[in-house]
């Protein structure tokens, strides 16, 4: 298809594959770019189009999950979505991708509850819950719950003085 085979079509990335399929107009490439186009905004452009879900990392299978949803567009029925940790292994650019996609859905009337450590997505949330004040078996009380503002105040917060230099 267009000096492409289907090989070649298969190892393009999302983002490749946009490009490609966009520059030719039709109502099949747009039906193509309109499926691509959620996966690129949640963060997933790098992937290439023949990549097994077998390999994806968690928070990329999570995204997927997201892009699939972003399609759909439904907003007659509002639902909860839980991300853990959506973030890991990606880049700053991709993040305020995801962070973006969370928006939508927050404005289609869904809400989100993410369990993350990214101080980028921190800064950004309504509400913070954090527990601690540590792992396993030394955590699991609660230390704080409220805005991200509030939480600077608290001494015993593990995660006050890292979110402090990003919300100064």
């Amino acid at each position: 298809y267009k000096e492409k085979t289907i090989f070649d079509v298969l190892n393009m990335s999302i983002d490749d594959a946009i490009e490609f399929f966009g520059k030719i107009p039709g109502k099949l490439e747009d039906k193509i770019v309109a499926k691509l186009l959620p996966l690129q905004k949640v963060g997933l452009g790098y992937l290439t189009l023949g990549q097994p879900s077998s390999t994806l990392s968690g928070g990329e299978a999570q995204r997927v999950k997201l892009a699939s949803f972003l399609v759909l567009k439904n907003k007659s029925k509002s639902s909860l979505f839980i991300f853990d940790e959506p973030t890991t292994g990606l880049h700053f650019h991709d993040v305020k991708c995801l962070l973006i996609a969370f928006e939508e859905l927050i404005e289609a009337g869904h809400s989100v509850l993410v369990i993350e450590h990214h101080l980028d997505v921190l800064k950004n949330v309504d509400y913070i819950i954090e527990l601690g004040p540590n792992g396993g078996d030394g955590g699991g009380e609660l230390i704080y719950q409220g805005t991200p503002e509030g939480l600077l105040n608290l001494k015993k917060s593990p995660t006050a003085v890292y979110l402090k230099e990003k919300l100064a």
